[in-house]
């Protein structure tokens, strides 16, 4: 049998990766996203087990001296971390595996998988980043600071991955998207313009 691909999305908080993941598991088939487990509160519409696994700090460290955990990674101050078995076994009954992780868990994650293909997604601007995380509804104005802040950091990694790409029309994105998990895109040929680079990261 044929093993599954694995496929490392990363992106700054705003920048849709999850929305582009949804869209991708509809149109394509064989693929499935991991479910990470995390120590952060579930958000309004989130279920336990299809969003994430919600746990306890103290669950969570648990799993780690256990070395359940293909990567894991603390965000503002909540941990976040993908199970080794999940992965290991999905991939090896032949299903392609996506997962949405920082780039952080990504470096990791290459270092056992180094077959992976990773995918880095960058929003238009900064100030599209902003109005996105704003419009979510979901943090005050001092955590928006602090992702927007963290979101320079983080796409300051881009060029570890294997294609980057730009989330600014969604029905472009996702076709993008689509033909790189297909294997219609050869390696790095999503790389954006140097000039959306310099402006994200100035």
């Amino acid at each position: 049998m044929t093993k599954g691909t694995l496929f490392i999305i990363s992106a700054p908080s705003g920048a849709g990766k999850t929305s582009l993941v949804a869209e991708i598991l509809k149109r394509v088939a064989n693929i499935k996203a991991s479910v990470s487990h995390t120590t952060r509160a579930c958000r309004p519409g989130e279920q336990d087990g299809v969003n994430y696994f919600f746990v306890s700090k103290n669950q969570f460290q648990e799993m780690i001296k256990n070395a359940d955990f293909l990567e894991h990674a603390e965000v503002f101050g909540n941990y976040y971390g993908t199970s080794q078995r999940w992965v290991r076994d999905s991939l090896a009954d032949g299903t392609d595996v996506i997962l949405e992780i920082d780039w952080q868990g990504a470096e990791q994650t290459r270092q056992q998988f180094p077959s992976s293909k990773s995918i880095f997604i960058l929003p238009p601007s900064i100030q599209a980043l902003e109005v996105r995380l704003n419009n979510r509804g979901q943090d005050d104005s001092i955590v928006i600071n602090q992702r927007v802040a963290a979101a320079k950091d983080e796409m300051s990694h881009y060029a570890e991955a294997d294609y980057v790409m730009v989330n600014d029309d969604f029905k472009l994105a996702i076709d993008h998207l689509e033909k790189i998990i297909l294997g219609q895109l050869s390696h790095n040929s999503a790389i954006v313009d140097a000039s959306l680079i310099n402006n994200l990261l100035s």
